[in-house]
């Protein structure tokens, strides 16, 4: 029996027709072979899961395969590679999955109970700084029972795992292309998913075609995609009105979306809007000597007004957030307004003179310039302009391209630096976890022994998701009061999609992940 949450989360989706007078068309066809072209800002770090817990998982999901995945329309893990999988015992800590019949990866290799423990145990033998490690903290080892029965003891009770073995951080890959201690370093990608890479261009483009051996639970309605990967939003935008893009994912700036939701530009395009759980934050190295001062981060986080970013940088397009926790998941509080209130310089001020800090605070904020679209330049410089205009802060902005950004921060460079989630999975754990702890997702460890060896074994042990709000609500009191996260955001996620191209509301799974084999060509216009 799988696990079951009661969690609901706002997964619906809503199209917006901007063409005036034009009416949905049948979605009953594919409409012919010719391949779709979906635009994205969001270029894969790396082609090895093992070292991946990020954008890359928007392509993982489409070439490799998972034991469990999320369908579309569902927020509850269901059979993927797996033909079933359960918890055999009370208690939460072993949960056994028994594999289809005749899997098989794209290089011919057998996909069976050997190469799935394979999977997983180099993803804890590699230990990547930028990899899922921190995913499968709770898992003790992993027992290959005959060709299809795999079986996950646990550490501890963990009700999420499931959810864990659902992303595409749990790529399955054949252990023959992948070593078991290191990282594939060829540049090539085997998987068993819906899609085979049939080339990948850094930089570019990916070209996926149809698998033929796959067997899952995907029902692909085209038979080959074209990602494009741009370096900024503008280039992206223009490649869409220029027509060389049928669908857009990912890297729509606010001035786009209210440009294509008011239909000044007749060109044949609309818009669907989904409701998201992605989250922007900073993070604050509590190893530089100013970020590491409690005091100073308070300051900063009585200072910011979320209501001016969100109006000014994002026209509306995203919402103001007060908790690591989004709305639209069991847990989600407005903790920092309930602490910091209204912004006020007054209050900042006095929270700086109470620690001894008289002087103007100097400090760097760091942004990555090619991940989160363009906005993120501008959203920084109001950032500065709100510290600055207090009176308390020396600002200086830097940005640096994703890959350099991610070794800045990995290394402890940065004295804050933004950062953006798209969750793994719709539960709460999932904006909490991977945070804190020695190895978090923002490679600043973050101690809290009230969090970690407390409050997230206690929800763990609960089956039932919606019954642990309280502990949830608890940790962001705690992340409230220690500031060493601050959350800016919550976001939504926009794709611009021909009128002749159907499935863009069915494309986005929990996670935000697009699944390109729902995108099809309609039969008729």
């Amino acid at each position: 029996m799988f696990y079951r949450t009661c969690l609901q989360t706002s997964a619906a989706l809503a199209s917006i027709s901007l063409l005036a007078g034009c009416g949905l068309l049948s979605d009953d066809a594919s409409g012919g072979k010719k391949k779709i072209v979906v635009g994205t800002t969001s270029e894969p770090t790396t082609l090895d899961p093992a070292a991946a817990w990020d954008g890359s998982w928007e392509l993982y999901r489409n070439v490799f395969q998972t034991l469990l995945s999320f369908p579309t329309g569902s927020t509850t893990p269901e059979p993927d590679a797996a033909k079933s999988c359960r918890f055999t015992d009370a208690g939460n800590r072993v949960y056994q999955c028994e594999l289809r019949e005749g899997l098989k990866f794209s290089n011919g290799e057998k996909l069976d109970a050997v190469a799935v423990k394979h999977s997983l145990d180099r993803i804890i033998a590699i230990n990547d700084r930028g990899g899922p490690r921190g995913l499968l903290n709770s898992l003790h080892r992993i027992e290959a029972d005959g060709e299809r029965t795999v079986r996950f003891l646990l550490r501890s009770a963990d009700a999420t795992f499931p959810f864990v073995l659902a992303t595409p951080a749990m790529s399955l890959v054949p252990p023959k292309k992948y070593p078991a201690d290191k990282l594939r370093t060829d540049g090539g990608l085997t998987g068993s998913g819906p899609y085979v890479l049939d080339s990948y261009t850094k930089g570019r483009k990916a070209e996926l075609k149809k698998n033929g051996t796959y067997r899952g639970f995907a029902e692909r309605r085209n038979d080959a995609v074209t990602i494009r990967y741009f370096p900024d939003s503008g280039s992206m935008v223009k490649a869409l009105h220029d027509k060389q893009l049928d669908v857009t994912y990912r890297g729509l700036g606010a001035a786009d979306v209210v440009e294509l939701r008011q239909g000044t530009r007749n060109d044949g395009l609309r818009l669907v809007e989904t409701v998201g759980a992605d989250i922007r934050y900073l993070v604050f190295n509590s190893k530089d000597p100013q970020a590491r001062k409690p005091a100073v981060r308070r300051a900063i986080a009585q200072l910011v007004d979320r209501g001016k970013l969100v109006t000014a940088v994002y026209r509306s397009t995203a919402e103001p957030l007060y908790s690591m926790i989004p709305k639209g998941i069991a847990g989600h509080s407005t903790e920092f307004f309930d602490v910091y209130g209204e912004p006020s310089v007054t209050k900042a001020r006095r929270i700086l003179r109470d620690a001894g800090i008289d002087e103007r605070v100097d400090l760097d904020l760091w942004y990555t310039t090619d991940r989160y679209g363009s906005a993120t330049k501008a959203e920084f410089a109001e950032l500065e302009r709100q510290l600055e205009a207090s009176g308390l802060f020396d600002v200086v902005v830097r940005g640096k391209p994703e890959r350099e950004f991610q070794r800045g921060f990995r290394s402890g460079s940065y004295p804050v630096f933004g950062r953006g989630w798209f969750p793994d999975f719709p539960d709460p754990d999932n904006f909490i976890a991977p945070f804190v702890g020695e190895n978090n997702v923002i490679a600043t460890p973050y101690e809290s022994p009230e969090i970690t060896e407390e409050l997230l074994p206690a929800s763990r042990r609960e089956s039932d998701r919606g019954a642990v709000t309280r502990d949830f609500e608890r940790a962001q009191e705690i992340i409230a009061k220690d500031v060493r996260l601050l959350p800016l955001w919550q976001g939504k996620l926009y794709l611009a999609v021909k009128e002749e191209i159907g499935g863009g509301e069915r494309a986005l799974d929990p996670q935000t992940v697009m699944q390109l084999w729902e995108l099809y060509r309609k039969a008729s216009w």
